[in-house]
């Protein structure tokens, strides 16, 4: 069987069970299973692949994933992530599109506390889209900044699936969280500007009402309260990084002990924050590993079937620029997004897609900073990306599927204007990840 007909088979076979409902995790075991006995005949093989499986969750590198959920947790269910949006709201005073500003400012920080895209949007919506349909905000001024900065938990640290794609692709997690820092707040830059300018051209989008001022002393009261011990474990979880002091894990790992004495501290380290934090971060890192086991085995099954290396073969020798390649791979990312969860695709891609990218003799930290770009804009890509539907969740009833859709766009070409920055300029990335560990 040639090496294309050997792929088709794969990916066939993976799509279907997929499309069957099967959980993302067990359709790759299954395949990997299937796989293994028709290529190697089982026996010997199906040890060597546990094995593989086990050694692809016991890492040490991967100790980040639950310091970092769990991390996010407590600072959820204690409640003590909420105070940044009254101290936000505080300092933003008079400005054109107030809300829609506010709530960029707002899933900007939560995404520095929370690396759950989910949580960070379900968040927003909840608390910020009442009061702005309630003031007559456009939905493109009220869903749209909500989609768009409720998916920057993908890009800042503490991101768990920065750290998976970090060691799916074999690269450095360190690298990886810092890395994908200025393409994130590029983007919410540009959400900024765009709200600004926008509101400005046309200030009935966002009707404006009477803010009630607030006297300096409140407002330096409500940061040194409620911002600044938030901001250190920001520091504590990128900043030890930057700085050269600790490593990914030990960052997690201090984090995750900040935001404990944290809660103490503010007396509400209670049974119930206790109990739910853990079961929240048991669940959700239980998952990400369980996804991460199927993931050795398909790189196994790819390279043992001679798919991998024959496409690497076929792709090098196509007489195109190599760049061109690149933008190719990122649209076939970009069209997954729109009906696969953000782990499948990576799983898929990145055994196929890292031996590519290194054989064009491309930075693979680029590439993956390029890729996870990529997948936060899937989230909010029509029809199927997932924050469209958490935000159809919590809105209300009489908002349909077409205004989510159409709110989301100006966004998407924000972040789609970023894309291209980083894909057309690899050293904006080079040079600050350079910067930082060099």
């Amino acid at each position: 069987m040639e090496w294309w007909q050997t792929l088709l088979v794969i990916f066939a076979g993976l799509s279907f069970l997929l499309a069957l409902g099967m959980p993302v995790a067990f359709s790759f075991i299954l395949v990997n299973v299937i796989g293994i006995w028709l290529l190697q005949g089982g026996g010997n093989a199906f040890n060597q692949l546990a094995l593989s499986m086990y050694s692809s969750v016991s890492s040490f590198t991967l100790a980040p994933i639950p310091l970092f959920v769990l991390m996010g947790e407590l600072l959820w269910q204690s409640r003590l992530a909420f105070n940044a949006l009254d101290v936000l709201d505080k300092l933003l005073g008079r400005i054109s599109g107030r809300l829609s500003v506010l709530t960029v400012c707002t899933g900007t920080v939560f995404s520095a506390l929370s690396g759950s895209t989910m949580a960070n949007t379900a968040m927003l919506g909840t608390l910020l889209l009442p009061e702005m349909e309630r003031r007559g905000y456009a939905r493109t001024m009220s869903v749209g900044p909500i989609l768009a900065s409720g998916g920057l938990a993908m890009m800042i640290p503490p991101s768990a699936l920065g750290v998976i794609l970090a060691a799916l692709a074999g690269l450095s997690i360190g690298k990886i969280l810092i890395g994908a820092v200025l393409p994130a707040l590029l983007m919410a830059l540009l959400y900024f500007g765009y709200i600004v300018v926008r509101c400005r051209l046309d200030p009935s989008l966002t009707p404006a009402y009477e803010v009630e001022r607030v006297p300096l002393r409140e407002k330096l009261l409500a940061i040194a309260k409620h911002l600044l011990p938030l901001g250190m474990i920001v520091f504590l979880v990128t900043g030890l990084i930057v700085v050269g002091v600790a490593t990914p894990t030990e960052s997690a790992a201090l984090g995750c002990l900040g935001s404990v004495i944290l809660v103490a501290a503010y007396g509400r380290l209670t049974w119930p924050v206790v109990r739910d934090s853990v079961s929240g971060a048991l669940k959700i890192t239980a998952m990400m590993l369980a996804i991460l086991v199927g993931a050795i085995g398909f790189s196994q099954i790819l390279a043992f079937s001679g798919a991998s290396r024959g496409l690497l073969q076929y792709v090098t020798g196509l007489a195109m620029e190599p760049i061109i390649t690149i933008l190719l791979m990122q649209l076939v990312v970009l069209a997954l997004g729109s009906f696969m969860e953000q782990i499948a695709i990576m799983l898929i891609t990145l055994p196929i897609y890292i031996p590519i990218v290194q054989a064009l003799g491309y930075d693979p930290i680029w590439f993956g900073i390029l890729l996870l770009i990529n997948l936060q804009m899937a989230l909010t890509t029509p029809p199927f990306g997932l924050l469209l539907f958490v935000i159809k969740g919590v809105a209300p009833p009489e908002m349909t599927m077409r205004e989510i859709y159409l709110s989301c766009l100006p966004f998407l070409a924000c972040d789609a204007v970023v894309l291209f920055t980083v894909l057309v300029f690899p050293e904006t990335i080079t040079w600050f990840v350079g910067l930082v560990f060099d």
